[in-house]
């Protein structure tokens, strides 16, 4: 299991998955963990300072750029630009030739070639399509780079398909065949093979045509 948001809370038990990967220490992708967890759960030092009181018995250490094995998997944690108060990392997950890399919350890639060079498919951040979400409060800058932007990525590291996933207001709150169809014309453009969104369960609360605020999303920093 990839992330477990506070959407969560009371269902993981009963998903009983092997293991869990959390990629940072946000609501929306680590709270549905605080009750505990059924299974190991792997996550970066900082992310276990942010989920310290969690009642969750077996705790594993990634190491950023060390790989580990899970379930018969190799994974691989790779640095993110994302929050400042919640550091957050991309997992790289293999079997045999076969990789996809996944990271549903980025301004960007620290070593983005070493990420995602060989990847089968790119599961990224579907917060927003064509602006922009990247702001520098302090020093350092925060927040979510488009899909636009994402897909130029995979361009560049030879990555053929890419899913956005964890999807903000515009695709949540929006005509979800249209904007599907836009994500699809601009991965055309820049030479992948497919393009498409699947949703991750966080959006539950709002229906997808919904006009109200989109609560799925916490955008904390």
């Amino acid at each position: 299991m990839l992330d477990c948001g506070e959407d969560w809370l009371g269902s993981v038990f009963g998903i009983d998955p092997d293991a869990i990967l959390v990629t940072h220490g946000h609501p929306d992708h680590a709270f549905g963990l605080k009750r505990g967890a059924p299974c190991p759960v792997y996550a970066t030092r900082e992310t276990w300072q942010n989920l310290a009181g969690f009642p969750i018995k077996e705790r594993k250490l990634v190491v950023p750029g060390a790989a580990f094995r899970v379930v018969g998997l190799t994974v691989r944690a790779f640095s993110l630009v994302h929050s400042t108060r919640a550091p957050a990392v991309g997992y790289r997950i293999s079997r045999g030739k076969e990789s996809v890399f996944y990271v549903p919350d980025v301004v960007c890639i620290k070593e983005r070639r070493q990420a995602l060079h060989g990847c089968r498919v790119y599961i990224g951040d579907g917060a927003t399509i064509i602006r922009s979400m990247v702001r520098k409060p302090g020093k350092e800058l925060i927040g979510h780079v488009p899909v636009r932007t994402q897909l130029t990525w995979c361009a560049k590291e030879g990555v053929p398909e890419a899913i956005f996933t964890h999807c903000g207001t515009q695709i949540v709150g929006g005509d979800e065949r249209k904007l599907g169809a836009l994500i699809r014309s601009l991965a055309r453009k820049r030479g992948l093979a497919a393009a498409r969104i699947a949703h991750d369960g966080m959006e539950v609360t709002v229906s997808v045509r919904a006009k109200s605020e989109d609560r799925a999303r916490k955008r904390t920093t």
